[in-house]
């Protein structure tokens, strides 16, 4: 307890000296915590910064090229910002909730490397090509690859479907042992054989390497990118009929859903019942402050681009929406809060991720279990009190809406 209210001392002592939200401040106290604990690197390494300060694959990006361009530069030219907003429903689980609020669908990695103008490879195969691994990274390229997450034990996962796309960096080996940027601030150690597990298990993307080869050439593609992020904003982004979920519409279609107590496809129904409320509510947190997304919905990063590009009324503008983002977020998590110890099972599991990684493969499993037990242990809140916390979610993403629609307009 001593150790955790120092953690929040200092998270709340950089949001005074910087402005920053809670989850941004946090997330760089972790990141800086960390990096301050490192062990000595191994050696065979092509670079010496690892980890996700803000944005994962941004951090990534910026790693692999040299840590030369700022991260919040790097995220805005990948396009920055967006919202996609899904629910899945699967027999014999509660009804997934996604929202992806970095800009998507675009492959981020490719985009980033396009605006900066970096040259790069781009390789698929049947199977695993360590042949051409190597031969990158023995020539001084690191190597992105896309893999299914639930696969690197670090992350603590059950195996999942493999049909989420995950980006990590190869960042060096020795023989046959890789060393793995991802989301801790020292590098994994991991045998090809279990990366290639990894590598493979993501079908759509299966093997596939993108290695830088060169420096930039030119200046970035700063308007082209705000133009793509506004673009997709305000929709179409598919050019078929999930184009609903994109953008402005799906922010709409959320509100509207939060709100419905008749339908199906109304909060009310979906997530009535106490495993899927609390597991609803509980993404809800996740998909805008970790997961595909940097702190608050990736609005603050993406206004710091804005300022980079000289667009600060826009800026302005989305960090105000930051802020009901944030809001939205904390006021999810503090709903989950109500199951005990379930909030700081949670915190605990992100923070031994980014710190610890594999090393603590079987405690990050275990946390995740006991989250899963609590939500089952107690009871959702009656249904007056969840039509209060359903309306109350659709009025800060109407709030939000109209903030960003005012932003595009200036962009």
């Amino acid at each position: 307890m001593t150790e955790r209210r120092g953690f929040k001392k200092l998270v709340r002592e950089r949001m005074a000296r910087t402005g920053e939200s809670y989850t941004t401040a946090r997330r760089h106290v972790l990141a800086n915590a960390a990096r301050a604990e490192l062990p000595a690197l191994p050696d065979g390494l092509l670079y010496a910064e690892f980890g996700t300060d803000q944005h994962h694959e941004a951090s990534l990006i910026r790693h692999a090229l040299g840590s030369v361009h700022d991260e919040a530069l790097i995220a805005g030219l990948a396009g920055g910002i967006g919202f996609m907003y899904f629910v899945f429903e699967y027999q014999g689980m509660p009804p997934l909730l996604t929202i992806v609020a970095q800009h998507h669908p675009e492959p981020w990695v490719q985009t980033a490397l396009d605006r900066l103008h970096v040259p790069y490879d781009v390789q698929h195969s049947g199977k695993p090509q360590w042949a051409k691994l190597r031969k990158a990274l023995d020539a001084g390229h690191p190597v992105f690859c896309t893999v299914d997450r639930s696969r690197l034990p670090w992350h603590g996962m059950e195996p999942g479907f493999g049909t989420d796309p995950y980006t990590v960096v190869v960042a060096g080996h020795d023989g046959d042992t890789l060393y793995v940027d991802d989301a801790s601030a020292a590098p994994h150690a991991i045998g090809t054989e279990e990366f290639g597990a990894a590598w493979s298990a993501h079908k759509k993307g299966r093997h596939q390497m993108i290695v830088p080869t060169g420096g930039a050439i030119g200046a970035p593609d700063i308007d082209d990118a705000i133009a793509a992020t506004a673009a997709h904003l305000t929709g179409p982004v598919l050019g078929n009929n999930f184009d609903v979920n994109f953008g402005f519409s799906g922010m709409e279609k959320l509100a509207a859903q939060l709100r419905d107590t008749r339908t199906k496809a109304g909060w009310e129904r979906r997530f009535g019942e106490p495993v899927p409320f609390y597991h609803g509510v509980r993404r809800l947190y996740e998909c805008l402050e970790v997961e595909y997304t940097a702190p608050d919905a990736t609005r603050p990063l993406y206004a710091d681009f804005l300022d980079l590009a000289g667009r600060p009324e826009a800026a302005a503008l989305f960090r105000e929406s930051a802020r009901g983002w944030e809001r939205l977020a904390a006021l999810a998590l503090e709903t989950v809060s109500g199951l005990g110890a379930y909030a700081e099972i949670c915190e605990r599991r992100m923070q031994l991720i980014m710190s610890r990684g594999g090393a603590a493969g079987e405690e990050i499993r275990t946390l995740g279990r006991q989250a899963n037990a609590l939500a089952e242990e107690y009871g959702a809140p009656d249904a007056e009190q969840r039509r209060q916390l359903f309306d109350e979610l659709a009025d800060i993403v109407d709030a939000n809406a109209r903030l960003e629609r005012q932003a595009v307009e200036l962009l």
